[in-house]
């Protein structure tokens, strides 16, 4: 045991406030694990939502654990100190309950690093009586919780607010009739929400494509995403404040899904129907803000399609704080809400028109038009505003190399409207490539080819560096094409990421896949067939595949998709 260890995790915890803390053995300890840095984590809103839901009841108390920092991992794992919460520094492998969330598909290695650091089985089926129950929730383990089927127990498909709690009255029910692990598994497979995976059983054809799944005796045919049907029955905002995060805001969720139907976007199909919080639920939040934060970030899919952003930015600036958005839509951005953004010294306006092409935008149904981008770009301008940045895809399903070339363009014309305008200031493009996602209507095409993307991410830095002031930043594509397997990967993906944490982590990954008998290639770059079995079907979202096909097809054919309305039944949600 590394006492020093112990110490930082103590004077972590006192670096904070709002955090909820009671003493050892008068309730169950639950473990809420992000997996990756306190800093990272720290900054993620659904953490802090599930910890404070935990923490009101009167029989939990959940504590939080992170991934460690790279020097203090290797301190971890040369003293053989078991990975520890930050509340009472309890060793991971001493909670009977281990709750991750989940929100990137690369944080599936840091899972079992952290449960093998943690002294817990990593493999489901080698845990015994006497070790932890692994539960997963998030936006990851609700669209595909597969690839990790082999590590964890049971996940949360959908969100936590209506689920947790019946799991944990289903925990407690199992404990007190002294249920087995495998009937206590069968017994929580019961709650609305929640996904065993050991109760279903994967059949495959001599290729390895999967053919059939199979509901084991007890187990529900079909797991439904819960959803919480009233926003201003669940605030949701920062509960533990600290100086420590991605942002240092408070953050408020306004808002949750989204009816804009952009076909590439998995939150906005599964986060349905969109909710929006009311303005004096909202109003109370920033108060309660005051005391905490000076900076409020708003958190929501379309935080611009808020129908009351003119009077919550009054409200926010009129208590004397500042505001944030992550990025908003120009098509129903306000002046209101760019002066506001303003005056909050915001100094980069960020739009998401997400492909450079009319005939893209029309594809990934994004009813963006460059009249938008312009009139955005001008309120800014006239609030004081100088720099701009774009959130582009490329390797889009249908994309063509003029494509490419409309990027480019539509980056010089805004740039020369700067210039034009006066402003000096730097024109940015986050040029990501497209990765297929489960429950939408792309969840059936190819990834672009690694070599066609190198090559347009080339071109594009190639030719807009001829340019002053613009900047294009890429991601990495080695990493976005690990993403790529494991956002749509199988249970048979999950062995490879099982052999590649035994191999030592991400890196080993392609050799893992080799070792397993699975093709890169394969999981890519082919095309499903319309009644292919996915390893997500028993999971229903709500809405019928018909209508995610029939929605591949409009985009095949540039037809549009109108937003979400009240009265509208067309995907099956509502």
């Amino acid at each position: 045991m590394d006492w020093e260890l112990k110490r930082e995790l103590k004077e972590q915890l006192a670096q904070e406030t709002g955090y909820y803390r009671y003493p050892m053995g008068t309730r169950t300890p639950v473990a809420l694990v992000y997996p990756n840095s306190y800093f990272v984590g720290m900054s993620n809103l659904g953490l802090h939502i599930v910890y404070e839901l935990l923490n009101e009841r009167d029989d939990v108390a959940c504590e939080r654990v992170f991934l460690p920092e790279r020097k203090e991992l290797k301190r971890y794992e040369n003293t053989r100190t078991p990975l520890m919460s930050i509340e009472n520094q309890t060793p991971l492998h001493d909670f009977p309950i281990i709750a991750f969330v989940l929100s990137f598909e690369m944080d599936y290695f840091n899972v079992m690093q952290m449960l093998a650091l943690g002294k817990v089985r990593v493999k489901a089926a080698e845990r015994t009586e006497k070790d932890p129950l692994v539960i997963a929730g998030g936006p990851c383990a609700t669209f595909n919780p597969e690839p990790l089927s082999g590590v964890v127990d049971a996940f949360v498909i959908g969100e936590g607010e209506v689920i947790m709690p019946a799991f944990m009255d289903a925990w407690h029910e199992a404990q007190a009739q002294g249920m087995s692990r495998q009937e206590m598994l069968l017994h929580i497979a019961k709650v609305p929400g929640i996904y065993v995976p050991s109760l279903y059983e994967h059949q495959y054809d001599e290729a390895g494509h999967l053919t059939a799944i199979q509901a084991l005796p007890g187990a529900p045919e079909r797991v439904s995403r819960q959803w919480v049907q009233d926003l201003d029955a669940h605030p949701a905002h920062t509960v533990v404040i600290t100086d420590n995060t991605e942002f240092n805001f408070y953050l408020i969720e306004t808002a949750r899904g989204c009816g804009r139907h952009c076909r590439f976007c998995m939150a906005g199909y599964c986060f349905r129907r969109p909710r929006n919080r009311s303005l004096g639920v909202i109003t109370r939040e920033v108060k309660a803000a005051l005391k905490h934060k000076r900076r409020i970030g708003l958190m929501g899919a379309a935080i611009s399609d808020y129908p009351e952003i003119n009077e919550l930015c009054r409200e926010i600036l009129g208590e004397g704080l500042s505001m944030s958005v992550a990025s908003f839509r120009a098509d129903s951005v306000t002046k209101e809400l760019v002066d506001s953004l303003a005056q909050s010294g915001l100094k980069t306006l960020t739009m998401a028109p997400e492909a450079g092409s009319r005939r893209m935008r029309a594809v990934i149904n994004k009813g963006i038009e460059e009249e938008h981008l312009f009139n955005a770009m001008e309120l800014g301008l006239k609030a004081g505003i100088r720099n701009f940045r774009l959130y582009l895809m490329l390797g889009l399903p249908f994309e063509q190399e003029a494509d490419i070339d409309a990027i480019i363009d539509l980056a010089n014309r805004l740039k020369d409207y700067m210039e034009e305008k006066g402003a000096k200031g730097t024109l940015t493009l986050s040029v990501n490539p497209f990765i297929p996602k489960p429950f939408t209507p792309f969840q059936w095409k190819p990834m672009a080819d690694r070599k066609y993307v190198e090559h347009a991410f080339k071109r594009l830095t190639q030719e807009l560096k001829k340019r002053k002031h613009i900047i294009v930043n890429v991601e990495s594509p080695k990493e976005a094409y690990i993403q790529g397997v494991i956002a749509r990967g199988g249970r048979r993906v999950g062995e490879a990421l099982l052999l590649a944490h035994e191999l030592g982590g991400s890196k080993a990954f392609k050799r893992a896949m080799k070792e397993c008998g699975l093709s890169l290639a394969e999981e890519l770059y082919r095309e499903r067939k319309e009644q292919e079995v996915f390893p997500w079907d028993r999971l229903d979202m709500g809405f019928t595949r018909e209508y995610l096909y029939a929605e591949l097809e409009k985009a095949g054919g540039l037809k549009a998709t109108i937003p979400c309305f009240d009265g509208c039944h067309r995907c099956g949600v509502c």
